[in-house]
């Protein structure tokens, strides 16, 4: 039987900032050794925490200015077992990483709290195999064994949602879904698009999402965008149906170029902040129920910075 699921703040009409990209920033603009992508090693050593506590400080400003409240993800998107094997992250570690993943963000909130930023928590899940390529052999079954060791440590961690990120394709949303629900715990997806606005695969976004709210009674508590930039999803969202009202977040990327061409790359394309701002703000007012906007691969606290400048009344100074 399912556990009752907590109530989101963000549902209740409350706007929340989050961060941007924390794999890229971490590895390319910080210099950290992280094979995989795999931050979440930061959380092991007091070195590693001491640069994740720089890397969330500019964020108390950024929200406080825009008088929105900040929503923590951990760096757990690697912390699932196939990658965490790939740098020697046995089930307990992984376990114990998780949980201490949602408690060091605790701890964190409350440098936020204290400037007078709500704060939010979220477990942060992403997908079993690449998130820049379908992976049309997931099963619904098979995402749930998968997922759920991560998804346990969350709830016993006392998470207040889980989000899963870059997801491929609809059975394994649609198991996280199932798994959060379980465990009292709200769900968010977000799902990975190529440059023609759709599911790597093709599958269309609308699609996708009706799809999970069947198989689920619609139990996401919303959707979310990430790993695109505005450019390639933008006619999307303008020629969008009734579906629309299901996405509540958006992570973009800070560059213009294609998953394959990103792929390529050995250097990290950020972009032009202020043109990825004002491209976010002719995007937010087709989004009637955004509540999370942040930045994903490339973006750092400077994106974020000139989304809210551009898209958030800011308070006086």
């Amino acid at each position: 039987m399912a556990k009752q699921s907590k109530t989101l703040p963000q549902l209740s009409g409350q706007m929340f900032v989050t961060d941007g990209g924390i794999e890229t920033h971490m590895i390319f603009n910080e210099g950290h050794d992280l094979p995989h992508f795999s931050v979440f090693q930061l959380n092991d050593s007091e070195q590693g925490r001491r640069a994740m506590r720089e890397y969330y400080r500019p964020y108390i400003q950024i929200a406080r200015n825009a008088g929105q409240g900040f929503l923590f993800d951990t760096n757990t998107w690697r912390a699932n077992p196939d990658w965490g094997a790939l740098v020697g992250y046995d089930a307990e570690r992984l376990r114990a990483v998780n949980i201490g993943a949602v408690r060091f963000c605790r701890e964190v909130a409350g440098a936020f709290e204290v400037a007078g930023v709500r704060t939010v928590v979220s477990g942060a899940i992403g997908p079993r195999r690449d998130a820049w390529q379908y992976d049309g052999a997931m099963s619904v079954e098979e995402a749930m064994r998968y997922h759920g060791a991560q998804v346990a440590a969350f709830a016993e961690a006392d998470a207040d949602l889980v989000t899963a990120y870059t997801l491929t394709n609809t059975p394994e949303a649609i198991g996280i879904a199932k798994l959060a629900e379980a465990a009292g715990l709200p769900s968010v997806l977000s799902f990975t698009l190529e440059t023609d606005g759709h599911l790597p695969g093709g599958k269309p976004l609308g699609d996708a999402i009706g799809e999970v709210d069947a198989a689920t009674g619609g139990s996401p508590a919303y959707y979310m965008i990430n790993c695109v930039h505005p450019i390639h999803f933008a006619s999307t969202i303008r020629h969008a149906g009734s579906w629309v009202n299901r996405i509540g977040g958006l992570r973009v990327n800070a560059s213009m170029k294609s998953h394959a061409e990103l792929d390529e790359s050995e250097t990290l394309d950020i972009g032009n902040w202020q043109d990825l701002a004002q491209r976010y703000s002719r995007i937010l007012p087709l989004l009637p129920n955004i509540r999370v906007i942040g930045g994903c691969c490339g973006t750092d606290h400077r994106h974020i910075g000139a989304i809210c400048q551009h898209c958030l009344p800011q308070a006086a100074a």
